[in-house]
């Protein structure tokens, strides 16, 4: 059996990993799915059939199943794994296609949503028309579904100078968390970072910071909606292929 390489395997040791390496659905000791339209006013209807392991990798199809039916998959390990602290590791493929909308995040249990906490690994969406990369966090304030947004987003192109074949390729994002920070990366870039200390909660989370409890894993590709704008019908289908997901936490 091989162990997954950490960079720094001195320090980190490996917690939790799914390395898809087996076919069918997502395993569902470690998975579950969303259902239906979700959130965010998206195209997609979330459905169990567009979530597929083959050949190591798990892919993601965003599809048209007619003129007005678009699927995808979104899932998650709430209730099944949550972790507090460490390192979280995805090496994935995403779509760029216009209506795009991959995420690697992560959300807490303890208060609703945005007192829970959402750490953005990865999203990427066309931000006022421009392809982006974002990294973000979110903590609640005193009112209801209110947001207070630490984001960062970069273009596309940033990337695309650095590497013409970056689009083709899988890429490592990345998440350290510990006691004092979060800090976000894509191939060992810093994209952001947020002091825990600035992340404490208004009245309906208790003046807590979130990130100092679990938080649990979510992967889905959306199409559309308040983010991911207007689509690119003829890119369709849109795949989002995920080579491993990895918790590594401090020895």
């Amino acid at each position: 059996m091989l162990i997954p390489f950490c960079a720094d395997a001195q320090e980190w040791k490996l917690v939790w990993s799914d390395e898809f390496n087996y076919s069918g659905s997502p395993d569902p000791e470690k998975w579950s799915f969303e259902h239906g339209y979700v959130r965010n006013h998206e195209f997609q209807f979330y459905q169990e059939q567009n979530a597929r392991v083959d050949d190591g990798v798990l892919t993601i199809t965003a599809r048209m199943e007619n003129d007005s039916l678009c699927t995808s998959s979104s899932i998650n390990t709430r209730g099944k794994y949550s972790f507090l602290y460490g390192r979280l590791e995805v090496r994935a493929r995403i779509p760029y296609a216009k209506g795009a909308w991959p995420a690697i995040w992560t959300l807490g249990e303890k208060w609703e949503w945005p007192s829970c906490g959402e750490i953005d690994v990865m999203e990427f969406y066309h931000k006022n028309s421009v392809p982006c990369i974002l990294a973000n966090v979110a903590h609640g304030d005193d009112y209801k579904h209110n947001a207070v947004w630490n984001s960062k987003a970069l273009p596309y192109s940033h990337f695309l100078e650095k590497d013409k074949y970056f689009t083709d390729r899988f890429h490592t994002w990345r998440m350290d968390w510990d006691e004092q920070s979060i800090k976000l990366y894509l191939d060992d870039e810093l994209l952001n970072e947020q002091p825990i200390e600035s992340t404490i909660n208004g009245k309906l989370g208790n003046h807590e910071s979130p990130f100092r409890h679990p938080q649990y894993i979510l992967l889905n590709l959306a199409v559309g909606g308040d983010n991911g704008g207007e689509i690119d019908f003829g890119a369709m289908p849109m795949r989002y292929e995920i080579d491993y997901v990895r918790v590594y936490q401090k020895v």
